[in-house]
């Protein structure tokens, strides 16, 4: 994902009138880091207001005349700062709502300077803000930023001389299959260590599972101190309450009683928490759609639901999978198809573009005793195309067959450890070559 907004980044700095970007995302994703390696990679100078850090910058947004805030901040940080040759980064914009509101007046009276914001709770200040807040519609774009791809980490890893092979691969250019288990070796690694920079860091500087987990364990501690952030008090214990089990709930048809067997009525009282941890982007919802056109979004159920982890490092740590069992049997663990799922969800969102909010569906019949579901569905070049996910190799496609019949549809995407393959109008993909998909359809 890191990679995929640099692209982006640079599409916008080129544009001779620019509108001001907030980078969205959870927190400890990489959006300072990486904003800040884009200024200085491509500006004569980089100012970074962080609002945490230093408070005192506030003060410099207290009048909306683009001019005298530049001004007020050239003197704080003892620089000036200049149309086309600077980058201005509002880090931690939230804590200052007035910033936010001076983002329109960017655009409309000074639109040649690169404004770049970033806010992870910046959905709560929007809401939670006592006078309603006049956010500039219109005025400013929104970059989604997620954790590292597969294909990102490989290339954190030194690894990224695979990229270019698995481009090519094809039916008639196949993987060896010494290549395609070195891969899967790698899919294992990545199922542990997952795509948050920190824990991809220590494995990189450590080459210790036990420093990667470590780093995973002070990222959930960070979310749970986080929940305080969230909003009212009495809500706190439900949300720590559902931040606590969601890892158990992950690809699992959402019940609210299974949250709290005990409340009496669980709906009214999980139902907030749920979203305010989605507007957090710690978990996404998939919901379930009948898939008979599209978009599929028109036909989406939004009682019926699964929901997805941030990242599957982290899901690994919060359910306490003991690494070196992991290794050895990634395919065979009782979270195996949890973890499969997690993975291709993980990377289907990598790869949308990052101006888009992230959308996932599933499919299930509704008929009882007729049971059949399909994991994924989405769609590709104006096609509807359904995925089944599998853990190993090993596995039966009955549900996609009967989804291709019913929804009178052509092709069926198959992902698991299966090398490339293509029958009965089932293509099967292996875990690392999701990114390719659009290419092999």
């Amino acid at each position: 994902m890191k990679r995929e907004i640099e692209k982006e980044l640079l599409l916008w700095k080129e544009k001779k009138e620019r509108t001001p970007l907030i980078i969205r995302g959870a927190r400890q994703v990489g959006k300072s880091f990486t904003i800040e390696q884009f200024g200085r990679q491509n500006f004569q100078s980089v100012v970074v207001v962080n609002f945490e850090e230093k408070p005192e910058a506030k003060a410099c947004f207290e009048t909306l005349d683009i001019h005298d805030i530049l001004k007020k901040l050239g003197y704080l940080y003892g620089t000036t700062i200049t149309a086309e040759t600077t980058l201005l980064f509002l880090d931690e914009i939230q804590l200052c709502p007035p910033a936010i509101k001076a983002l329109r007046y960017f655009k409309e009276k000074l639109p040649a300077l690169h404004v770049i914001a970033a806010g992870s709770l910046l959905e709560f200040v929007l809401e939670d803000e006592k006078e309603p807040l006049s956010f500039p519609v219109g005025r400013v774009r929104f970059l989604n930023m997620r954790p590292l791809s597969f294909r990102e980490f490989l290339h954190a890893i030194g690894q990224g001389q695979w990229e270019e092979l698995l481009e090519t691969i094809s039916f008639e250019k196949p993987l060896s299959e010494a290549f395609h288990n070195l891969l899967i070796q790698f899919i294992k690694e990545y199922f542990l260590i997952g795509g948050m920079p920190a824990a991809v860091k220590a494995y990189i500087d450590t080459n210790s599972y036990v420093e990667v987990m470590r780093e995973q364990k002070a990222l959930l501690d960070i979310y749970r101190l986080d929940l305080a952030k969230y909003g009212q008090k009495k809500e706190f214990a439900h949300l720590q309450r559902l931040f606590e089990i969601s890892p158990q709930l992950v690809a699992k048809h959402f019940r609210y009683s299974k949250i709290d067997p005990e409340s009496t009525n669980p709906s009214r009282e999980y139902k907030n928490a749920l979203r305010k941890l989605q507007q957090a982007h710690l978990i996404l919802a998939v919901h379930a759609t009948y898939a008979n056109g599209l978009p599929l979004k028109s036909e989406e159920n939004e009682k019926k639901f699964k929901i997805l982890f941030l990242d599957i490092g982290l899901l690994q740590n919060a359910l306490e999978i003991d690494p070196s069992v992991f290794t050895q049997s990634l395919f065979h663990q009782i979270n195996a198809g949890t973890l499969a799922e997690q993975f291709v969800g993980q990377e289907l969102l990598a790869y949308v573009d990052s101006y888009f909010d992230p959308h996932l569906f599933f499919w299930q019949t509704e008929k009882i005793g007729n049971q059949a579901e399909v994991d994924y569905v989405t769609s590709f070049n104006g096609k509807i195309v359904p995925i089944e996910v599998k853990a190993g190799k090993s596995g039966h496609t009955a549900s996609l067959h009967q989804f291709l019949i019913k929804k009178k549809v052509s092709l069926g995407l198959h992902i698991s450890a299966n090398p490339l393959a293509f029958k009965n109008n089932i293509l099967s993909i292996p875990f690392y070559m999701i990114k390719e998909i659009p290419r092999l359809i």
